[in-house]
């Protein structure tokens, strides 16, 4: 008799372990690939409200290519994206007199991420990118919303070594109240104080770096001076791919 129940016992057991280990597993995939939101529509007490009363609106500087977005031309897939990765959208633009085709990917969770700022910043985009490329792309972004109405090309860049600094006080002379949101440091050489780095971003689905900001972003708004948080984060992420102008 206690020979079957510790049979029964050991059976259990396993049973227990295999359920326990296999609910894990699952748990897992599912957390992996669900889609977290940041409540940004909680009320804000009174306090909080009148804090926010006191400072300036906030400027917040996006990037486009390999921030919010990444593009390949004419079927030339970029080793960075798996083949047969479909496009978000695709634009046609004339560079040159020739007639261009661009399949662009939209980095997880964009759009969420635009809606989401948009209420909190006012959105200026700026890129390095020429103009006719760079228009085509975030009117796609805006959707009609009208929350990327400013935009900045690459002739509102400079030129130097390295790579084209994009002039945050052509946006607005006051930097306090100023920060740039983008994946390549040498476009804010000039202003790390400014500077909140990202990521480079080519294809990842499971990339969650938008997402991951909006807390930061939420409670950068309500300071005097944004330098005074950015400057404590000086070590700009380090330039691991190539940076693709269009």
């Amino acid at each position: 008799m206690t020979t079957i129940a510790q049979s029964v016992f050991c059976f259990l057991a396993g049973f227990f372990n295999f359920f326990l280990l296999y609910f894990r597993k699952t748990s897992r995939a599912y957390c992996k690939y669900q889609v977290v939101k940041y409540h940004s529509n909680i009320p804000m007490s009174p306090l909080t409200t009148h804090r926010l009363l006191t400072v300036k609106r906030k400027i917040l500087v996006l990037d486009l290519d390999e921030t919010l977005i990444h593009s390949h031309h004419d079927g030339v897939l970029r080793q960075t994206v798996k083949p047969g990765t479909p496009s978000d959208f695709t634009i046609r633009v004339v560079i040159d007199r020739h007639p261009v085709k661009f399949s662009v990917h939209e980095r997880p969770h964009v759009d969420y991420f635009l809606s989401v700022v948009s209420q909190w910043y006012e959105l200026v985009v700026f890129t390095a990118s020429m103009e006719v490329y760079g228009t085509s792309v975030a009117d796609r972004l805006d959707r009609g919303r009208g929350i990327l109405k400013r935009r900045y090309f690459r002739q509102h860049c400079t030129m130097e070594v390295g790579g084209y600094t994009k002039d945050l006080s052509a946006i607005h002379p006051d930097l306090s109240s100023i920060c740039i949101l983008d994946n390549s440091p040498g476009a804010y050489r000039k202003f790390p104080h400014n500077a909140i780095p990202i990521p480079s971003w080519f294809s990842d689905p499971n990339d969650t770096c938008l997402l991951n900001l909006l807390p930061f972003l939420d409670a950068l708004r309500f300071t005097s001076d944004v330098r005074s948080v950015l400057s404590r984060n000086m070590q700009a992420l380090p330039e691991t791919q190539s940076v693709q102008y269009y």
